[in-house]
């Protein structure tokens, strides 16, 4: 015993090598145990549940033959009561119980009541659960007993053949047969059964029914009455249940009236509860939204549109913009969401011009059912949004990201187009085709709006499709130009395929650029190589032109849908020319816009004759009243002509021949990459940088440090104007504004100061130098994006910059609202009559169906204000344009390519006035620097007329109605004013209404004291005006915090000017003073040699990481 207790147990097989080479053989002496398993199923009676229960397919199979069965035991009665002759002439009680039946149909009924016989009751055994009389209650069972045990008993007892058995009881037999053969059809297919399709079929199967008993009932009973037939008893059911009741037919004993109360009694009782199911089916699935059609999903096309709440502004502006490219007009727009349709959203769905082509889902993106009713695997493409109201835009992004990868992994082919809000999610969703990140967009436009003005306008207009037409029925001249212009748009085409560009093959960039613009009025703005993925915007004068490069142009319509017209007569041309007097026309060489075809007017091409490569104005040109010449643009790069032109003053900075203080100023700032990138994902961008790391404690502004003692932005000493971002949080997406700031082609010269206010209280504004900032930007607050009523998110951001616009009237700021429409209320005067003519004008618009309607309200036209979710049909036009996203990170500086050029600015002063039209300033341009003009950001100063703006003065005792009269008609004549409750705000004004009041304090005799105490009230107010009330105010808390006020002009505005864009304007268009210019300029580092670098390095004596990183450019 103890032995066996000390012996080592042997190792397990697997263990055992001679296992491993004997096989199971080495086994045979183990003392093993082979255990089986379910061997309850092994047995007769779970063999047979499993064939006729619980395996799906032979279960199917057995319900189809039961129900092919009982409807032949149907027939088969039906049958015996056509051949039933037996009581044509005499009616009596026998005939009811006794009927005639023929020897081969009584077999045939027999077999059939045997086979369903035996059928019962071996599923009622196999479904026997310990309680045999549930089994024999259920009325599935009676109804079988009774038509089945008779003709069993025919067998044995040949007398009671002729019996009449009521079979045509088997009806709802075969009904039930009917149900449980479709749920196993589902399961057996893998499919989830249609609730509503179910209710239909029960509903009429259920109907049929009834009226197939009625019938048959009503015909073997009145045997003993009228012996009617099976179609007298059918036109007696359907008059009686449809509620006509003719009368002409109608039982006579009273055996058949009380089974047609019956009858009557079970189908108001059945058939309502039928129905109301139904109904409330009928209701869940239009919330719900159904299935999109397989077969419709074969053979049209559609695209998937995934958002986690639907609401009307988002759709409207998905579907006008995806419904207004012409081939996208016979696409279906399926929309799943997950909570239950909009009661506008459904109105909006009503109208016939929605319904047939937009589908509504209700159901989640996680779901692979919901998915399968979308038909998401035969999609175009699935675009999914995130919601922006969230109050956690984290959590938002989170349910994006895995909608994303729900809808990837459902259906990998599927192209994706996604939108994300913040950006350190955005690597998440990498394998998208095509992404948007909000907060990237957001802060680069808000960044170079403080550097190109309206740069959030331009960009907005051309991820916009319009057709040109908007403001065309304005009086205003610049409504005209303006919506005109908003129709320009980026479109690309095959360079051998192009009538625009293809005589231009073997050509420099910018010689096809200026001669495309000056024949066709067409802007080229960007190639890209066949054998490179990579978009180059202005690649510059030294890239040739090939036939298989595809040009990227910006013009009203794409070259498929122009027409083209020679003007063969010049005198025409000529008389067309001098037709025109004024300071600037309506282009001629655009494009009449119409719905397929656009008609342009090609110009002659030959180049003027020029008397030198010289760059600026000739002064014996100038002496002589001739008009000045401009070099013509080169076919082939000359390097000794390209180099940076005098008119062209923010170009600042020579790359390859460096003055003294850059020298100076290179200790301050390097150039180079940033050394830590705020999230995954971001594109490495070449800027200026400091040499060394400043702490952290010397970034607080308002607190003073060990380094440094200030505690204001004043005490800093900054040379060039501030610019303040007021934002709630400090984000990662605020690397996106500051780098297009330092971008290493601004000259440090221009460098702004960049200040984060976290909180913007009057003396922390005050503090930050709001006083002599260049911009003020302020970001909308992600905590009050969320609001009960959806337009109220705006309205803190609102009544902020209004306090600001107010208090400042010179700060220029740029706000970014969460709603579009909500920018009528920027900068809001209620009684402004101008303001009101622009929100009548922006109804009418709306009304012509513009997808444009708010482009004509001054901030947005001007760049004061714009809303992100305006960029949402950039998401939309990828579509189409696949290339649309790309080119807009070019714009806004979020990538940069490799001899890709950048947007900038110049500003038109008066020694460039000479050049004229922008057609010679494209010319100049691309012949002296090789940039290239993409439009003209145009200030004027708003001269009204009478019926559009009306001048009242807030003194209701003056009658002195001629020096009103006179005062009115010379104020129409300046800029606009405001109203009444706003009057003091211009200086003249102002002046005038204190003229107004010491006229009337002289005609006042002097001994009425009532009189003089209300002249010198008057006075007192005219003295002290608002606006003087709120200057005090700030100078008053300016000189608490021991600022100097010398830096605040409460009288400066700009009120009395208005701002707007001219995208692509046509060649002969006149240039204006103060006009800015936008350019896209070629990659200064393409112009430097490569020498240049180290040349540049050992002159300046930079850092071994400076010189590395130049080398590498």
């Amino acid at each position: 015993m103890v032995d066996l207790d000390n012996e080592v147990p042997p190792l397990p097989p697997r263990y055992r090598f001679r296992d491993l080479l004997l096989g199971d053989q080495g086994w045979q002496n183990d003392d093993r145990v082979q255990v089986e398993f379910y061997v309850n199923e092994n047995t007769f009676k779970e063999r047979l549940k499993l064939f006729f229960i619980k395996n799906q397919r032979s279960s199917l199979r057995i319900r189809l033959f039961n129900f092919s069965l009982k409807l032949l035991s149907c027939m088969l009665y039906i049958v015996r009561v056509l051949l039933d002759n037996s009581n044509k002439n005499k009616a009596t009680w026998s005939s009811i119980i006794w009927v005639e039946r023929s020897l081969p149909l009584w077999g045939l009924q027999v077999t059939v009541a045997l086979i369903s016989l035996l059928e019962t009751i071996l599923l009622s055994y196999l479904s026997y659960k310990g309680n045999i009389w549930e089994q024999i209650l259920r009325i599935p069972f009676i109804l079988e007993m009774i038509n089945t045990v008779p003709f069993i008993i025919t067998i044995f007892w040949p007398p009671l053949r002729y019996l009449f058995v009521p079979v045509f009881l088997n009806c709802w037999l075969a009904k039930h047969a009917l149900e449980n053969m479709i749920n196993d059809l589902h399961r057996a297919i893998q499919r989830t059964q249609s609730a509503m399709f179910n209710q239909v079929l029960i509903l009429i199967s259920t109907l049929l029914c009834l009226i197939f008993t009625c019938i048959c009932g009503i015909q073997h009973l009145e045997r003993a009455g009228n012996n009617l037939t099976l179609f007298d008893s059918l036109y007696f059911c359907i008059v009686t249940f449809s509620t006509v009741g003719f009368g002409d037919v109608t039982p006579q004993i009273w055996q058949s009236k009380l089974l047609v109360v019956i009858m009557i009694c079970v189908a108001l009782v059945v058939l309502p509860i039928q129905f109301e199911q139904l109904a409330y089916l009928w209701m869940e699935r239009q919330k719900s939204g159904g299935n999109y059609s397989r077969h419709r999903a074969q053979t049209e096309k559609h695209v998937v549109l995934c958002v986690s709440s639907l609401k009307i502004d988002l759709l409207m502006d998905f579907l006008n913009e995806f419904y207004a490219h012409p081939r996208l007009q016979d696409y279906y727009v399926v929309i799943l969401c997950p909570t239950e349709m909009d009661i506008q959203v459904r109105r909006i769905l009503q109208i016939p011009m929605w319904s047939q082509r937009v589908i509504y889902l209700q159901g989640s993106v996680l779901k692979d059912q919901d998915l399968l009713r979308a038909k998401m695997d035969d999609a175009e493409a699935c675009f999914i949004l995130s919601s922006r109201c969230e109050v956690d835009r984290t959590a938002a992004d989170h349910q994006t990201i895995l909608r994303a990868w729900a809808v990837k992994d459902f259906a990998p082919n599927c192209p994706l187009y996604v939108q994300i809000l913040k950006p350190e999610n955005k690597f998440h969703v990498k394998f998208a085709d095509h992404v948007v990140c909000e907060e990237e967009f957001k802060y680069a436009m808000l960044a170079l709006n403080c550097i190109c003005p309206a740069t959030s306008t331009l960009i907005t207009l051309l991820v916009h499709t319009s057709r040109g037409q908007e403001g065309q029925q304005s009086p205003e001249q610049w409504q005209k130009m303006y919506g005109r212009c908003s129709g320009n748009e980026v479109y690309h085409i095959r360079m051998e395929e192009s009538l625009f560009f293809a005589e231009y093959e073997g050509k420099s960039f910018t010689y096809a650029s200026f001669h495309a613009h000056k024949k066709f009025g067409v802007c080229l703005i960007g190639v890209k190589r066949e054998d490179n993925k990579n978009i180059l915007l202005n690649p510059g004068p030294r890239y040739i032109m090939s036939s298989t490069d595809t040009c990227f142009y910006i013009h009203v319509t794409k070259e498929e849908n122009s027409a083209f017209k020679q003007h063969e007569q010049l005198e025409k041309l000529r008389k067309y020319k001098s037709s025109y007097h004024g300071p600037s026309r309506l282009p001629v060489h655009s494009i009449i816009a119409s719905m397929g075809t656009v008609a342009i007017d090609l110009q002659d091409t030959t180049c003027h004759s020029t008397t030198g490569p010289n760059l600026t104005l000739p002064s014996e040109v100038s002496k002589e009243g001739r008009r000045p010449s401009i070099a013509p643009v080169l076919e082939l790069a000359d390097n000794a002509n390209m180099q940076p032109c005098d008119l062209l003053s923010d170009q600042s900075e020579d790359e390859t021949n460096p003055s003294d203080d850059e020298c100076s100023d290179s200790k301050e700032y390097t150039k180079g990459y940033p050394p830590n990138s705020p999230y995954i994902g971001s594109s490495p961008t070449f800027c200026h940088l400091l040499p060394e790391k400043v702490p952290f404690c010397c970034l607080r502004l308002d607190k003073g440090c060990q380094h440094n003692y200030y505690e204001d932005a004043k005490a800093y000493g900054f040379k060039n104007k501030i610019i303040i971002v007021a934002a709630e949080t400090a984000g990662n997406g605020l690397y996106n504004f500051i780098v297009p700031l330092r971008a290493y082609y601004r000259p440090k010269k221009e460098l702004n100061p960049i200040i984060l206010l976290l909180d913007n209280p009057l003396d922390d504004l005050l503090k930050c130098g709001v006083t002599f900032a260049a911009n003020m930007v302020v970001v909308d607050k992600e905590s009050t994006m969320s609001a009960e009523e959806d337009y109220m998110a705006d309205a803190k951001t609102i009544v902020n910059v209004q306090t600001l616009f107010r208090l400042f009237s010179s700060l220029s700021i740029i706000t970014e609202l969460t709603h579009p429409a909500n920018m009528r209320f920027m900068q809001f005067r209620a009684k402004d009559c101008y303001s009101l003519a622009l929100s009548k004008l922006e109804k009418k618009e709306r009304e012509r169906g513009s997808n444009l309607a708010f482009m004509f309200r001054l901030p947005f036209a001007a760049g004061r204000v714009f809303s992100i979710s305006m960029l949402d049909t950039l998401l939309y036009q990828s579509f189409v344009k696949d290339y649309m996203i790309s080119i807009t990170r070019l714009l806004l500086g979020l990538d940069t390519t490799p001899g890709s050029g950048f947007l900038c600015s110049m500003k038109v002063t008066e020694d460039d006035l000479w050049i004229r039209t922008y057609g010679r300033l494209y010319q100049k341009l691309c012949s002296s620097c090789g940039d290239i003009p993409i439009g003209i950001y145009r200030t004027e100063s708003q001269k009204l007329t009478t019926s559009e703006s009306q001048i009242s003065i807030s003194v209701e005792e003056w009658e002195d109605t001629k020096e009103t009269k006179e005062t009115t008609t010379s104020s129409r004549n300046n800029h606009r004013n405001s109203t009444s409750s706003e009057q003091s705000d211009h200086p003249l004004l102002r002046r005038k209404s204190m003229q107004w009041a010491r006229r009337l304090s002289r005609k006042v005799p002097r001994h009425s004291n009532k009189t003089e105490r209300i002249s010198q009230q008057r006075m007192t107010l005219c003295r002290r005006s608002e606006r003087q009330e709120l200057a005090a105010l700030v100078k008053n808390r300016m000189k608490h915090l021991g600022l100097s006020t010398a830096g605040y002009d409460e009288m400066n505005d700009h009120q009395n000017t208005l701002s707007y864009i001219l995208i692509n304007p046509s060649p002969d268009t006149r240039l204006e003073l103060n006009d800015v210019v936008y350019l896209i300029r070629p990659d200064p580092l393409s112009y430097v040699p490569a020498n240049a670098s180290s040349r540049k390095s050992s002159f300046c004596n930079t850092t071994g990481q400076d010189s590395r990183d130049d080398t590498q450019l």
